[in-house]
């Protein structure tokens, strides 16, 4: 890649160096010429720019998509910054500096440029990525699996602009890359549990158990809401506003229930309660109904039911079934509604049976 480089360089050297005047003025005053070029250089990548910005930006206006529009002016930096970078190693020629320097500026150089460019090819990725999402839940790439390939996308880059680098310097890669495949497999060893959090994550991601904004339960009794989902880890925010990370592997092997999912995100709650025998069953369902459909914050559709499930030892057990928008609103619900039926039971003389024992004493001792 340097030599390519170097090629471009020497090429922009030759015409500019055929341009200088008969007289000999800018072999005499080789400062002068360099900023000369430096300007021309500069007036080019500003050109460049504006081209990007404009004639490339009008165009991509005219595309259905909008990514585009933000790719392209993500574009605009690296182009102006490598036009200028190509125009310091043009300025350089005519100096005649030692090879040493030239070397190492020519490198310093070439390793920013490979830097701008692997951020552009990241940041378009993503754009694409979170657009090609939005689209369409229908393709492989959807919201859940998003972050499998950014990240992906972000190593593909990294490694690819790491070799860029070291070829960039004139470092032979040979012997790195056989030391790589040495220490990899060490490190597989060492680093197992990671690379099961690794792979349990690509299997969630792809298969996608629960997406973020459910609300989960695990097997150890903890329920909340998933914030994030990474390769290596899952995070939950609780009902007590405290964050829970919780490896891949433990998530990938563990039995989840996921509140939010199903046909629709809304959630069921049960009240269950207890009227004494003698009770008019039919004015206790119809009273648990009105207090259903009267509370703002349960669904209408479904409508709640009301359920006679069984004679109890000191009572009839009834349960009141309905639903809420979302799962994190059932703490709340059940509490309104709880009050309120206590309240109306009260009010309309309808015992709630608790606990009783009675003891009868044959005789008293003497």
């Amino acid at each position: 890649m340097k030599n390519i480089d170097k090629q471009h360089v020497d090429f922009f050297a030759e015409i500019l160096m055929q341009l200088k005047p008969v007289s000999g003025f800018f072999v005499d005053y080789p400062f002068i010429f360099a900023l000369l070029i430096m300007v021309l250089f500069t007036v080019l990548a500003m050109i460049a720019a504006v081209i990007v910005h404009r004639l490339v930006g009008r165009l991509a206006a005219k595309t259905r998509f909008s990514w585009d529009d933000h790719v392209i002016e993500a574009l605009r930096r690296p182009v102006f910054w490598s036009v200028i970078f190509i125009g310091i190693m043009t300025a350089l020629q005519p100096l005649e500096p030692g090879k040493i320097f030239h070397s190492v500026v020519e490198s310093v150089l070439l390793t920013i440029m490979i830097m701008l460019w692997s951020g552009f090819i990241v940041r378009s990725v993503r754009i694409a990525l979170r657009a090609m999402s939005d689209s369409s839940s229908k393709t492989l790439i959807r919201k859940q699996t998003v972050p499998l390939f950014d990240n992906l996308a972000f190593i593909v880059v990294v490694v690819v602009a790491i070799y860029f680098i070291f070829r960039s310097w004139d470092i032979d890669m040979t012997a790195w890359l056989a030391s790589a495949g040495i220490v990899g497999i060490a490190i597989g060893f060492a680093a197992k549990d990671t690379l099961a959090n690794l792979f349990s994550g690509v299997f969630i991601l792809a298969d996608a158990p629960y997406n973020i904004g459910d609300y989960v339960v695990l097997d150890s009794g903890e329920r909340g809401k998933v914030t994030h989902i990474g390769i290596r880890s899952t995070r939950l925010i609780t009902r007590d506003d405290v964050e829970i990370t919780i490896p891949n592997a433990i998530m990938g092997n563990t039995r989840i229930i996921n509140e939010s999912g199903g046909p629709h995100e809304k959630y069921r709650i049960r009240v269950s309660i207890s009227v004494a025998y003698g009770s008019d069953i039919d004015q206790v369902k119809a009273l648990l109904m009105e207090i259903a459909t009267s509370e703002p914050q349960v669904c209408a559709n479904p409508e709640p039911r009301v359920r006679f499930r069984m004679f109890g030892d000191s009572g009839l057990s009834i349960d009141l079934l309905c639903w809420v928008e979302n799962p994190e609103l059932r703490g709340r619900v059940l509490d309104t509604l709880n009050t309120v039926i206590y309240k109306r039971f009260n009010t309309e003389n309808i015992e709630i049976p608790y606990s009783k024992q009675d003891i009868y004493i044959k005789e008293m001792p003497r």
